[in-house]
């Protein structure tokens, strides 16, 4: 039930998710049809909703208007007009209360408030607080130095939802509420002119402003319009404090504000003076580049995870959820199964996953008092909100209760205790890892790189796995010979196949086991899948909590490779016997476990390669073993002290393999992130000079959807290895602006609103729109599997899926089948078709996350075959980035407006940024005077105190290559790609460059990322790779063989000019190895990567 539009901004980004991550939640049902109009009218859809707001203004009558009671009577009667909200109210209310102004000063001045004071900034009048009835604070209806007032600062901070007025104000006593519900939650609330032009109507915006009318009133419920706008309460609701009494309040900034709420959460009582006590704004130690040695190392990143697991505890745990309605079921392993809606599950802090554990109890009725903990088995999805909880026990289980049910968060040490297990480790114990791993993950100067003996295979690809291109076979070469590679895997480019195959070879190649891992249960399924096709024996370790779960590697867990193992007859018994009595006497229970785990240490032992998620590498069951080699998958996308959880078995050759250009890691805690805990040890690892070898073939979008993010994001070095005819559609009747390039950003000047949770936002007219579009996609002959819609914001994602199954002209089954997701569900993954609906639409409040280039980057990069994206360009176009953006889509006349059926090119002038792109200033966090508790001899030959001239980050991190782009850019091709900050080779064979400088417009640069990789070969020359097939056929760094490496280096400016003539990977000449050949014409039909 809700009802409102109003923007939302920056200074409330903290909100939006840790490491600039969507958080919010829910935001149920659908709006009538009725509110938005159809492409059957003649003007612009986009703008009906100001227009009709800006009707309801002028129509109604301010002058004595009340608003209607849930009882049928008019409230209190008010006198002063909406006209100018802010202006004209400040000068009435400062008019009203002119006599008693001095007296309000003269109390201020004395600090003796009255206790219906602000409590942020002190002002008192009566028509401009608010109490909060969560907290019983007052708060004013000024902004003071923020962007939004410091009733709706205080309601978004601490999560509070209801309201009610002072009893001296203009209204009296009340407490916004839904005319037709009851409905108290201020964020979904909204006003409608009733019958009488003296009063209005308060509605929620879902479902009841979307109701035909009820009760005794009559109402047009398109006219809803939301109670706070532009993050104030209206002011016709309450006042806002003229300019004298702001002056004249308590100063407090916005960073006081987000102290003095964290405050609060732990003491009530706390005020601004409590925040100038020692220790309350103290911020943990910053992450280094550098480290003396594993205790230093220790010793800033331990407190960091103990930040983020107190967070994490605080949040779970105040997450119980009362009076559920549970139904019951039994599963399949005859263990009870409880199905229900966690309806005020919406802060979007806390995420359910598969796996976690809740507590669910009965507070006793109809049964005594009773409770159980359990598995969730199945979270809220587009077809069922409803969320599977496998019980633990099930015994005396009150199946014939359905209410009065409670759900408490179970919060779990087990991850957090791992990485500071395994830190530990890897200080104490010098065994952990190899001495040049560890002078390498230390940042230390290293001797040469290593070369490891490795006798290279006839053929590269593995075994019942697509054949590699040549950057693939460039990758896999180079790591079987170096202890530590880092693969950056742009999206498309297979990186799991690659990674099978290096896995592959390195288990082939060297004794003892692989161990593989990733930060995700999905990414390393995947990786399993593929690795067990090449003929490995593979084990995949999931934790106890996931054994119940199916997944496509079922079979291949170590659980089920127990059960299904015929070595050891009596434990076959024994499961057998506890599967039909449900358990066993102590005695067998003991036999049991023995048993169990002397064949689970058979078949690990047995194994080929172990893969398990990151924290999953911590289990007790692997505890003694070791690990020569580990390959780390999805490297980005995991913290620091995440990854050492599979380092610390012994690692003598390293493998890590991501894209620091899409998303990191999710970090929680907002002093955590600061500090840098959401920075990758990848991205660490770059920044210290460890080149990326980057895979340069994608084999996923279209052609025009490749080339903004390869010149945006990879240096303009993506290649296309399926043309532009195999991802076009005859069959698909769809009109794209240009027939021939199916992509277009369509313009929407819908304003945001705040979703139900209050942390979140939503756009009813994007979301009007994407189900016109959805419907035509469905017209056109596309499968509901085929598209998937992404937006940033929870809010959004909620209220597309409600209003497309409300509204949606087909039957409702096929919107239900729609994937509808965050940028971050969306990662690894694809689509044949993409919707982005950006939501962001306000005057001045900006853009929040949106403006994350890695967040962008994965959203332009899900869809093979098309992409709309639907936004303001007015808004979006303040800032560098989306301007880019814009501009690149504006010079291929595919930013469009009105109707779907009559798209017509925008002639919208966009904003001027607000300020150049810099790259760096949002990714890299890390200290950079790290070398000053170093010993004097490691600082020798900076030329940037306590940063060596060789470790610029600004040259290492490939992604910096558009390190600024100038707020008048032109295009993408005639800026991004001039503006390349890779190293100029001016001739071949030349030695590794002893002064690293930005390159300019005139720059030269090897046509690939493991091209500048420049290694010394064994006779002291150097490879480079501008043809990589040559290094492909046979060439190596640093293997002693004679390479034949090309002397021509491309021009950002040539590579550009020949992109039309060569734009596809197939009609590349000078192949001289066949099995590069025949990579392209088979890897073109392989999606799943």
């Amino acid at each position: 039930m809700q009802a409102y539009q109003q923007p939302f901004s920056d200074d409330f980004g903290h909100l939006e998710g840790a490491s600039g991550y969507s958080v919010d939640l829910d935001d149920s049902s659908s709006l009538h049809s009725s509110v938005l109009p159809s492409d059957d009218h003649a003007h612009d859809a986009n703008n009906s909703y100001a227009h009709a707001r800006t009707d309801v203004i002028d129509e109604l009558n301010f002058e004595n208007l009340a608003i209607s009671g849930r009882d049928g009577h008019n409230g209190t009667t008010m006198h002063d007009p909406l006209a100018d909200q802010e202006a004209q109210a400040a000068a009435n209310v400062a008019n009203l209360y002119e006599d008693d102004f001095d007296g309000m000063l003269d109390d201020l001045n004395r600090e003796e408030l009255p206790p219906h004071a602000c409590s942020y900034c002190g002002i008192h009048n009566p028509a401009c607080v608010v109490k909060c009835l969560i907290c019983n604070k007052w708060f004013c209806n000024s902004r003071g130095s923020t962007s939004g007032s410091h009733i709706v600062n205080h309601l978004v901070r601490a999560k509070h939802k209801e309201v009610t007025l002072h009893a001296d104000s203009p209204l009296g006593e009340t407490t916004p509420e839904c005319y037709s519900c009851g409905a108290k939650n201020v964020f979904i609330l909204g006003f409608i002119p009733a019958k009488s032009d003296t009063v209005v109507v308060l509605l929620c915006r879902q479902p009841c402003a979307a109701m035909q009318s009820s009760k005794d009133i009559v109402w047009d419920t398109t006219q809803w319009s939301p109670l706070i706008e532009d993050r104030s309460f209206l002011s016709w609701l309450v006042k806002v404090p003229s300019e004298q009494e702001q002056l004249r309040a308590r100063p407090i900034t916005f960073h006081q504000i987000n102290k003095l709420e964290e405050l609060w959460r732990d003491n009530a009582n706390a005020t601004l003076e409590d925040l100038e006590k020692p220790g309350v704004d103290d911020e943990p130690q910053p992450i280094l580049l550098r480290y003396e040695d594993a205790y230093q190392y220790q010793n800033i990143f331990g407190p960091l995870v103990k930040i983020e697991a107190d967070y994490d505890k605080r949040l779970k745990e105040s997450q119980t959820q009362e009076g559920l309605v549970v139904r019951w079921d039994m599963g399949l392993n005859q263990k009870r199964i409880a199905w229900f809606n966690l309806p005020k599950l919406e802060s979007g802090e806390v995420r359910l996953a598969v796996g976690d554990e809740l507590r669910l109890r009965y507070h006793g009725e109809l049964h005594k008092a009773w409770d159980a903990l359990g598995h969730v088995v199945k979270v809220p999805n587009n077809v069922s909100d409803e969320i599977a909880l496998e019980l633990k026990r099930s015994d005396n289980v009150p199946i014939d209760c359905t209410h009065n049910f409670s759900a408490d968060f179970v919060w779990k040490s087990t991850s957090f205790d791992r990485m500071q297990q395994a830190m530990r480790t890897f200080a104490v114990d010098e065994q952990s890892v190899s001495g040049y791993i560890y002078h390498k993950l230390m940042g230390h100067d290293a001797d040469p790189p290593q070369v490891l003996r490795a006798q290279m295979p006839k053929r590269v690809s593995a075994p019942n796995l697509p054949d590699l291109n040549h950057s693939q076979i460039y990758a896999v070469k180079s790591v079987l010979q170096k202890p530590l590679s880092l693969i950056q895997g742009p999206p498309g480019t297979g990186k799991t196949v690659t990674s099978a195959s290096i896995v592959y070879h390195l288990s082939k190649m060297n004794p003892g086991q692989v161990l593989v891992s990733a930060p995700s249960n999905v990414a390393v399924d995947q990786l399993t899948e593929k690795i067990h096709q090449t003929g490995l024996k593979v084990v995949r370790v999931t934790a106890k909590s996931r054994e119940a779960l199916e997944s496509s590697v079922s079979f291949l867990t170590l659980h089920a490779q127990v059960a299904n193992s015929d070595t050891h007859p009596e434990l076959q018994k024994l499961i057998q016997l506890k599967q039909e009595q449900g358990e066993l006497s102590s005695s067998d229970e003991r036999k049991f476990r023995a048993l169990t785990r002397a064949v689970e240490k058979e078949i690990l032992t047995n194994a080929d390669v172990i893969c398990a998620t990151c924290v999953g590498c911590g289990d007790p069951r692997l505890k003694n073993l070791k690990f020569r080699t580990v390959l780390i998958d999805e490297a980005t996308q995991a913290t620091e002290p995440e990854c050492m959880i599979p380092l610390t078995f012994g690692v003598k050759q390293l493998v890590m393999v991501g894209d620091h250009s899409q998303l990191g890691p999710t970090i929680m805690n907002k002093k955590a992130a600061r500090a840098g805990l959401n920075q990758s040890l990848f991205e660490r690892l770059i920044l210290l000079g460890n080149r990326p070898i980057r895979l340069q073939v994608q084999y996923r979008m279209h052609p025009c959807l490749s080339e903004f993010p390869s010149n945006m994001f990879y240096e303009g070095t993506l290649q296309n290895g399926v043309t532009a005819p195999e991802r076009l559609r005859k069959n698909a009747d769809f009109p794209w602006p240009q027939p021939t390039t199916p992509m277009y950003f369509h313009q929407n000047l819908g304003q945001e609103e705040i979703s139900s949770s209050g942390t979140s936002f939503l756009n009813r007219t994007e979301a009007s729109n994407v189900e016109k579009i959805v419907t035509r996609f469905f017209k056109a002959g596309v499968m509901p599997s085929q598209i998937g819609i992404i937006t940033p914001y929870e809010g959004q994602r909620s209220y597309i899926v409600s209003y497309m199954q409300a509204n949606g002209s087909l039957k409702k089954e096929l919107y239900k089948e729609i994937e509808v997701a965050s940028v971050d569900a969306f990662q690894g993954r694809e689509k044949d078709y993409i919707i982005m609906s950006c939501v962001r639409s306000n005057e001045h409040q900006g853009i929040g996350f949106l403006n994350d280039p890695r967040r962008l980057n994965v959203a332009l990069t899900r869809a093979k075959y098309g992409l709309v994206i639907l936004g303001n360009p007015k808004v979006l176009s303040k800032h560098a980035l989306w301007h880019y953006l814009l501009t690149h889509y504006k010079e291929k006349k595919t930013l469009v407006e009105g109707p779907l059926n009559n798209l017509q090119p925008s002639m919208i002038q966009f904003s001027k940024p607000r300020r150049p792109f810099d790259r760096n200033a949002n990714t890299n966090r890390f200290q950079h005077d790290a070398r000053d508790v170093f010993a004097s001899g490691l600082n020798s030959g900076s030329s940037t105190p306590g940063l060596p001239s060789r470790f610029d980050s600004s040259f290492y991190r490939t992604h910096d290559a558009i390190s600024s782009i100038p707020s008048d850019a032109q295009s993408v091709r005639s800026q991004a790609t001039y503006s390349s900050g890779l190293p100029t080779f001016s001739q071949a064979g030349s030695a590794y460059p002893s002064s690293m400088k930005r390159g300019g417009p005139a720059s030269t640069y090897a046509s690939s990322t493991f091209s500048q990789d420049l290694l010394s070969s064994a006779d002291g020359a150097s490879v480079r790779g501008d043809d990589a097939s040559s290094i492909a056929n046979g060439g190596v760094p640093g293997s002693g063989m004679s390479s034949a490496a090309s002397s021509v280096g491309y021009s950002q400016a040539d590579r550009i000019s020949l992109s039309d003539a060569v734009s596809d990977y197939k009609s590349q000449a000078g192949w001289t190895n066949d099995d590069d050949a025949r990579t392209t014409y088979t890897l073109s039909n392989v999606t799943d990567y």
